[in-house]
């Protein structure tokens, strides 16, 4: 399924924000609601409610919902930090904390 339609079957999250954090509660990144990151930020709110933090098995349904983006990601890093972030949290396996702000 592509990305554009899995989206679609994500649940909706209020917030201006997502905060991401490291073990230390240091801020590694944020996605904001925003055109252009909207659909990152819908994606990691949605696996931060269904698995408590962006972890292993996290990134690995994350990479399955970015569908076609992954591949992309995998072949340009850089292009989609969003999706590079997964696939560093799959090779170190160390998760992060999300929040919505």
């Amino acid at each position: 399924m592509k990305f554009a339609d899995t989206l679609k079957t994500l649940p909706e999250f209020a917030g201006e924000k997502l905060v991401l954090t490291d073990a230390a509660g240091v801020e590694v990144a944020t996605i904001a609601n925003a055109p252009g990151t909207a659909g990152s930020f819908r994606v990691y709110a949605h696996l931060a409610q269904q698995y408590g933090a962006i972890n292993v098995e996290a990134a690995a349904e994350g990479l399955a919902i970015f569908a076609e983006h992954t591949e992309d990601a995998s072949m340009h890093p850089g292009k989609h930090p969003n999706i590079d972030r997964l696939i560093a949290i799959m090779t170190t396996g160390s998760p992060l904390n999300a929040r919505i702000a």
